[in-house]
């Protein structure tokens, strides 16, 4: 078997289950990755961060349907406290800011993209009622 399959990774010993399931294991630190991108508005505006480089919020306001001022601004704060985004302020009137992915942020694009593959390979699979699945 390839090593690549990761349930081969996964430690099935009593023992070791600290790995996976303890405060550093692999199951927290998935966690914490869903927890930051969660929201309505995160991935929408992450995905729209990876196509142009840097993006004011009134270029995200136009890009995002039915997104409120409220909602950016309170999912970028989110987004930029996590560390996936940088705002860039340049102090001038009318305010001037702009919005660009972290070196962390742009490093989610793989993996949302297998999420994305992984939908589509498999239509059939709903959602739950669970706050991610909304």
């Amino acid at each position: 078997m390839s090593d690549a399959i990761t349930h081969l990774k996964v430690p099935i010993d009593r023992d070791e289950r600290e790995i996976c399931l303890g405060p550093d294991g692999s199951v927290a630190h998935v966690n914490r990755v869903l927890r930051m991108i969660s929201g309505r508005w995160k991935l929408p505006i992450l995905f729209r961060l990876f196509a142009e480089p840097t993006m004011r919020t009134s270029q995200l306001l136009r890009d995002i349907p039915n997104i409120s001022q409220k909602m950016l601004t309170q999912h970028l704060r989110e987004l930029e406290d996590d560390g996936l985004v940088a705002r860039r302020n340049f102090g001038e009137q009318p305010p001037h800011v702009e919005y660009r992915l972290t070196e962390p942020g742009r490093g989610l694009l793989p993996m949302l993209i297998s999420v994305r593959e992984f939908s589509r390979l498999h239509p059939d699979l709903k959602p739950t009622g669970s706050a991610l699945a909304r």
